[in-house]
């Protein structure tokens, strides 16, 4: 897994936070962010084909995988989309990238969002999977998709309640929210389900209890704040949905998205569930690499 890649740790301008990493390949830069509850591993069949042509950097976010797991803040600024976004632009800094193509996955493509709003000079193209803005999915919600994405509130409740009913079962419920708690779910080898097993700690379900508490209040604020002002991402984007899961059951990224992205390359399905990366690798492996070289 990663043959040829490097594995490092790079410390942010948080003290509380490094990054881990894995980098291969050569050629312009091209950074992967996962999502909740996965780690850098979830790209394991796209990364060493895309750095083929490309320098590949797929990262823990700050509270998953190997990177660095502070206490959340009273208003969960340590763990905003803004926060995450600014560690990556360091991180990359960090290898000599000052501007780069990124792909992000669920939390991670929020996370890659805000980065492309932030610090538009810096990302070149964005390409986003299975997911639609935080401001369109909390404002557009129904019944029927808050059931299937419990989680979102569920996590959000005030610090410890949900740290507590999880504590001492990390791996029931990781195992269950991978493979069977809501639509979409499923694909993953022994291999990589064990791994995000191991990083499944009470730490860890602290730092997804406080990315979630961020989701809906600091985050919706930014959001809310960009959409009333009509600024939108600016950079070339790609944006990618699993056919069964809860994006396309519950919303129409058709509609959605233009009123978040002024420039949309492509907006398509794939034939998969909420785990792209893991469940159709060869499709997005060649999305990525045709995207991201023109």
């Amino acid at each position: 897994m990663f043959e040829g890649f490097r594995r490092i740790q790079v410390q942010t301008s948080d003290p509380a936070v490094k990054i881990n990493l894995r980098y291969g390949g050569s050629g312009p830069a091209v950074l992967l962010i996962h999502g909740n509850p996965l780690t850098h591993v979830h790209w394991h069949l796209v990364a060493p084909r895309l750095a083929e042509k490309f320098t590949v950097v797929a990262t823990d976010l700050r509270g998953y995988g190997d990177s660095g797991k502070p206490r959340g803040q009273p208003d969960h600024a340590n763990y905003s989309f803004r926060r995450m976004a600014l560690d990556h632009i360091e991180v990359m800094q960090h290898l000599g990238f000052d501007r780069f193509c990124v792909a992000g996955h669920d939390r991670g493509a929020r996370a890659a969002c805000r980065m492309a709003l932030d610090h538009p000079e810096r990302v070149s193209r964005l390409a986003t999977f299975d997911i639609l803005p935080t401001h369109h999915v909390l404002t557009q919600a129904t019944w029927q998709w808050a059931v299937n994405s419990y989680h979102w509130f569920f996590m959000a409740q005030p610090y410890d309640i949900p740290e507590k009913l999880i504590e001492g079962k990390e791996d029931y419920y990781i195992i269950q929210k991978l493979t069977r708690m809501g639509i979409g779910k499923g694909g993953f080898s022994p291999e990589t389900l064990a791994e995000y097993a191991r990083c499944c700690t009470p730490e860890n379900i602290h730092a997804v209890c406080e990315d979630y508490r961020a989701g809906v209040t600091i985050d919706m604020a930014m959001d809310s704040e960009d959409f009333e002002a009509g600024r939108k991402i600016n950079c070339p984007t790609a944006i990618y949905w699993g056919e069964k899961s809860h994006t396309n059951r519950f919303y129409d990224p058709f509609k959605a998205w233009p009123q978040y992205c002024a420039d949309i390359r492509r907006m398509k399905p794939l034939p998969c569930g909420h785990y792209p990366a893991e469940q159709v690798p060869d499709m997005v492996f060649e999305e990525l690499n045709s995207f991201f070289a023109e």
